[in-house]
């Protein structure tokens, strides 16, 4: 509507315009009316000492979620009619899997002993993989709701976001939830909560996000505790990008925080990061869903429209500023470092164009994951892509089959090693395809990660033993009171991506939770295990693993290969090496005809002679013939969801 209507005063006769800055001005002021028509929210009377911005956070399964449902349904930002399960979780990954995996940002309005305030609520994530998601929503909060499942207590994940939160600086309510479950042990989890994070037992709201008891008390806390933005209005335009998505109509739409100054349609506004312009085509905040408004004022939260067609150009963490009008950049964000990498490809090589528009937009809304192209000789071109772990990569895959319509592949992941060479070179190895030579190699480093678990006391026996299995070093084991153990392990983060979370949740019976940061590199013995077929190699199917893996993962290798292999007029030998020495091998036997049934009895030497001419011949096509490995057969070894059965 409002282009139409700059279209049409731009064909005015010249006599009812005069310059350009004369056209610009008819063009704000009838953008300006045509919102006031159009009955657009307008948010100038919620100064930023009216308006608080926070968050919630939670280890995962706590009830972030359905406490968020509460919250918009008392402010009546959403219908009170029972029927809202887990609004703000949009993507239908999310409800399949009962998670958060994208933080999710709600504005509603709230009055407060008489005064109307604007809140703006972010729903953020609760696993490990998608800390990046958490720490780019706590930039655009003053405060945060920490909340605590009653019957499950402090968890491994509820730890990790206190102190994100905590180094923000950040005003953290504490909220026990499902306090109405037969199995809640309020004053336990209050306890550990005193213990842990140092707040006093009467601070610590007692709700049920279920049945929406004491639910206001939350939103008193909220308005009273968490301070008010440092905005103003009167300085100039400036404010941090921290989350983007694609709009199949309108491009890349922003979600900001205006730090300073105000925002309205037909603003030029500058990239801090990249120096180009946009014009401003809509600001507007999520109520929950886009709802358009006149402006955006400092301290306040919402999403801008700028026509970014390319999502390089919206950086999360970069500042935008008015046109000419240059600021001091915000520090913005630490790029988010990858820990897990996979190979995606097309299934059909005919689909990799409409793939590599899917990952474009899908890149965009998930910036912690890297990406480049790559070719694989065996699955042909495709993309490298780097994860902050196994549930964020078997999220994004589900995402792009899912949202987008596509059928991909994704290999089984790895870990980024690095190999120090004689002459003192160090080498990134994020595949096997890198890792040099043998006698090239001087030592090998490998990523380590400090893992945090905590369990019942009940269950110390069998994940002592379990991380003592996957080569960890204990560093500390704490009792959080008589019941529960927070124990802390020195572990590869290779052996943490291969199903350490099954194995943890079947040596607990389900109760212990894990968590883990990053440490930096160790030395460790690793070998890259080699897959010969008849002595040729196999790149493709190449690894690399520490020393004491290197047999049974080629064991493993070559028995899943025996299986998939179709049999040939000859026998076809399947061997795993490493260090240049065969540590194991399996045999597709030859299809053999039976060339002595035409005999009926006779002298023995006449089936000696058949059968020795069939063998000379066997010993002649393997000379020359070559295994052509099918396609089937790299599916099956090196995709992820093979592999899992």
């Amino acid at each position: 509507m409002i282009s139409l209507l700059c279209h049409r005063w731009l064909q005015a006769p010249l006599s009812r315009v005069k310059g350009h800055q004369v056209i610009q001005t008819i063009v704000v002021r009838t953008a300006a009316q045509a919102a006031d028509k159009k009955g657009l929210l307008d948010l100038q009377e919620y100064d930023p000492q009216l308006v608080r911005n926070f968050s919630i956070i939670a280890h995962i399964d706590h009830g972030k979620s359905t406490i968020a449902d509460r919250l918009l349904e008392l402010t009546g930002t959403i219908r009170a009619d029972g029927s809202n399960k887990q609004v703000l979780d949009k993507l239908q990954v999310e409800r399949e899997r009962g998670i958060t995996v994208k933080a999710q940002t709600a504005s509603s309005f709230y009055t407060y002993k008489g005064q109307r305030y604007l809140l703006n609520l972010i729903d953020t994530p609760g696993h490990v993989d998608f800390n990046y998601e958490v720490a780019c929503s706590l930039a655009a909060c003053q405060g945060t709701l920490l909340v605590v499942d009653a019957a499950q207590g402090v968890q491994a994940q509820t730890l990790a976001n206190f102190y994100l939160a905590f180094e923000k600086d950040l005003t953290i309510i504490p909220v026990l939830n499902k306090i109405d479950l037969q199995s809640a042990q309020i004053e336990r989890s209050t306890a550990q909560m005193n213990s842990l994070f140092d707040v006093e037992p009467e601070d610590v709201i007692k709700v049920s996000g279920k049945s929406g008891h004491n639910i206001s008390e939350i939103l008193s806390a909220v308005v009273e505790r968490v301070p008010p933005p440092t905005g103003n209005r009167s300085a100039p335009f400036k404010a941090l990008l921290f989350d983007s998505w694609y709009d199949e109509y309108r491009g890349v739409i922003a979600l900001m925080e205006l730090i300073d100054g105000s925002l309205k349609p037909g603003d030029k506004v500058t990239s801090a990061a990249s120096g180009l312009h946009y014009d401003v085509q809509d600001v507007g905040i999520m109520y929950p869903e886009r709802t358009p408004t006149t402006c955006l004022y400092a301290g306040q939260v919402g999403y801008v429209v700028l026509g970014i067609k390319n999502r390089e150009e919206a950086r999360v963490g970069d500042t935008f500023h008015l046109k000419n009008q240059p600021v001091e950049p915000l520090p913005g964000f630490k790029p988010a470092k990858s820990m897990v990498f996979a190979g995606l490809y097309p299934l059909e090589q005919i689909d990799f164009e409409q793939l590599a528009s899917a990952l474009e937009r899908l890149v965009l809304n998930d910036p912690a994951v890297t990406m480049k192209r790559d070719v694989s000789a065996a699955l042909g071109p495709g993309w490298r892509l780097g994860f902050l772990g196994m549930l964020h990569m078997e999220v994004f895959s589900q995402r792009l089959e899912q949202d987008y319509h596509t059928q991909v592949l994704l290999t089984a992941p790895s870990v980024s090693y690095r190999a120090c060479t004689r002459d003192g070179t160090i080498i990134d190895v994020e595949s096997p395809a890198q890792f040099p030579a043998t006698h090239e190699i001087d030592h090998c480093l490998e990523p380590m990660v400090l893992g945090t678990l905590v369990f019942p006391n009940d269950y110390m026996g069998p994940l002592l033993s379990l991380c003592q299995g996957h080569r960890g070093v204990q560093k500390e084991l704490t009792f959080i009171d008589e019941h529960r153990v927070v124990l802390k392990y020195e572990l590869p983060l290779a052996e943490v991506v291969e199903n350490f979370y099954d194995e943890i949740k079947a040596s607990s019976s389900g109760y212990a939770t894990f968590d883990y940061e990053e440490i930096g590199y160790q030395v460790s013995d690793l070998v890259k295990v080699q897959l010969l077929l008849n002595g040729e190699p196999v790149d493709a199917l190449s690894l690399i693993t520490h020393n004491s893996r290197a047999f049974s993962k080629g064991k493993a290798l070559c028995r899943k290969l025996k299986e998939t292999i179709p049999r040939q007029l000859f026998d076809i030998a399947i061997q795993a090496t490493a260090k240049n020495k065969v540590i194991a091998r399996e045999t597709v036997k030859a299809l053999r005809k039976d060339v002595t049934a035409k005999c009926y009895g006779g002298d023995i030497t006449r089936k000696r002679k058949l059968l020795s001419r069939q063998k000379e011949g066997k010993k002649r096509m393997r000379s020359f013939a070559n295994v052509q490995l099918p396609k089937e057969a790299f599916l099956s070894v090196l995709s992820t969801k093979k592999n899992k059965k």
